[in-house]
């Protein structure tokens, strides 16, 4: 008997040693990911969030902190970083919805404008982060993660949990959408962005 205790002091021993070095190792992959890939990650809530700073770091607040508290299994089975897209994408959809009938300024201050040739690029970006604000929050998230992530249209619906179709179909109307808010008249770009969170 005494030696089964012994035995079962050392395999409690043992597996107290594994699970700590586990933990640290998890540890140390987490602040990997994070030195590594949150500047990216922050652009890309920033990008979701129509630019919105203070906005885009709660977003990313929230991925991060969920996928510490799954660091162990997300970095033993490969990358963690679908995983934080998902989040961010999600997290960006819910915080758009939070903020319905958010009054926006008209994008004819970026359209519109007379501008120097050195900042016509600027302006132009503007413009159309403007106009990406102005859209569906999954619209613009299938945009983003198309054309700024660069993604398939499967990891895509992976992310956004819907199927490609449906990907294809909601890009197709974003870009729609985008060709409409370039050629309206000011009143009704003006209008359209502050409804844009109702066209879901």
């Amino acid at each position: 008997m005494q030696q089964t205790g012994s035995a079962q002091r050392r395999w409690s021993v043992t597996i107290s040693r594994t699970s700590s070095a586990s933990s640290s190792s998890a540890d140390d992959a987490f602040e990997d990911f994070v030195r590594g890939r949150s500047t990216h990650l922050f652009r890309l809530a920033l990008v979701l969030t129509g630019w919105d700073k203070a906005a885009a770091e709660d977003v990313l607040q929230i991925a991060l902190e969920k996928v510490y508290r799954r660091r162990r299994l997300l970095f033993r089975n490969g990358s963690a970083e679908p995983y934080v897209r998902r989040v961010v994408v999600n997290a960006s959809i819910d915080w758009r919805r939070m903020l319905r009938r958010r009054a926006e300024q008209p994008l004819d201050a970026a359209l519109d404008a007379s501008i120097d040739d050195g900042t016509r690029q600027v302006a132009d970006r503007d413009a159309l982060v403007r106009a990406l604000g102005a859209l569906a929050p999954k619209q613009r998230a299938v945009l983003v993660l198309r054309y700024w992530e660069d993604l398939p249209d499967p990891e895509i619906a992976a992310a956004l949990n819907c199927s490609p179709a449906t990907v294809r179909s909601q890009a197709s109307r974003a870009l729609t959408r985008l060709r409409e808010l370039s050629s309206d008249p000011p009143a009704a770009r003006a209008q359209y962005l502050l409804r844009g969170e109702d066209n879901e």
